[in-house]
């Protein structure tokens, strides 16, 4: 048994918005975008949703404030706006970091099963997350939570997260859970300015200059799986990954949600998820759907399969099986 430690908490220019999109992106400031909000929800309301942005306005530059939605920046913006994040990467955090813009592959579409009978609850797929992903390292956050869960039942609210004993237990079984990269993710229905939605390739992304912190994603989420920042990431230089992308892994600025995606930086490029490449047991199978000839849709198509809150018909793209 082994001891385990406790849970912490394209080159080319990017398509324009939908026509159904909300008129504000890329046509009003991030300005208007929280003087709209506060119209619209009532003073009230628009004080709880609004204060992390209000809140961290006084260490944002000029530039950050009033950067265009991620859809409608050109290459040339992307450019500029890279640069300045690299920039202010060395100088708050010491270290030479590169951010690209990896875009989804075509005839890709991502998911991730997992071989509950293999894993045994080591934790280092939490670990790799946390290093891989920039977290802060005071909370030693991560997007995975590891669950030990009474045999027979698929209730969360019975798992523990918090567990320090030897692992694995006899009478337990252990349940990891991240973004499941929802097909109906209820998570993008509900954003107010359209920071989050989903990729080509299944992957729900956000972009962190553009979320206003009101965390409404994060209530919507049944999975629990979206996270807020509540203070400024500290991480000594270091310990930086410095292979970040725009919309997956870069340090994240205090007062927005973030979430599990998949390693976007990593697994569009034909590499596989750090959570993955970490676990000692081989439990994690990560690969393409629209693929007859992957492993995934072997498992889909030979292991009795099943997804946590079937009945919710957010038809997550995260499996499970026993063997």
């Amino acid at each position: 048994m082994t001891e385990r430690e406790g849970n912490g908490s394209s080159n080319t220019t990017s398509s324009p918005p939908p026509d159904n999109a909300l008129p504000i992106i890329g046509q009003m400031s991030r300005r208007t975008v929280v003087k709209g909000l506060g119209a619209a929800l009532g003073m009230g309301a628009f004080a709880v949703a609004a204060a992390p942005l209000l809140e961290k306005r006084n260490e944002m530059s000029a530039a950050e404030f009033m950067q265009r939605h991620y859809k409608v920046l050109t290459d040339d913006d992307k450019s500029e706006i890279f640069r300045r994040l690299e920039e202010e990467a060395k100088q708050r955090y010491g270290a030479e970091v590169t951010i690209g813009d990896q875009r989804p592959q075509p005839g890709v579409r991502f998911g991730y099963a997992i071989n509950l009978s293999l894993c045994n609850g080591n934790g280092k797929c939490m670990e790799a997350c946390h290093r891989e992903n920039n977290h802060d390292r005071t909370t030693g956050q991560s997007y995975i939570r590891v669950f030990e869960m009474p045999k027979g039942t698929q209730d969360l609210a019975q798992g523990n997260t918090g567990y320090t004993h030897p692992v694995p237990q006899l009478d337990k079984y252990y349940l990891p859970v991240q973004c499941f990269q929802c097909d109906d993710p209820p998570c993008v229905d509900v954003c107010p300015v359209e920071a989050t939605w989903q990729e080509e390739d299944g992957i729900v992304v956000i972009d962190y200059n553009w979320c206003i912190g009101c965390r409404y994603c994060q209530a919507a989420c049944p999975y629990h799986a979206r996270r807020f920042n509540w203070k400024a990431p500290q991480i000594p230089a270091n310990e930086v990954n410095g292979d970040q992308g725009y919309l997956s892994n870069r340090i994240r600025p205090q007062g927005v949600v973030e979430k599990c995606h998949f390693c976007l930086h990593r697994t569009r490029q034909g590499r596989l998820p750090a959570c993955l490449e970490a676990c000692p047991t081989g439990a994690r199978i990560f690969g393409n759907l629209l693929d007859p000839q992957s492993t995934i849709r072997w498992v889909l198509a030979n292991k009795r399969c099943f997804v946590l809150k079937e009945e919710l018909g957010t038809r997550p793209m995260m499996f499970y099986f026993f063997d």
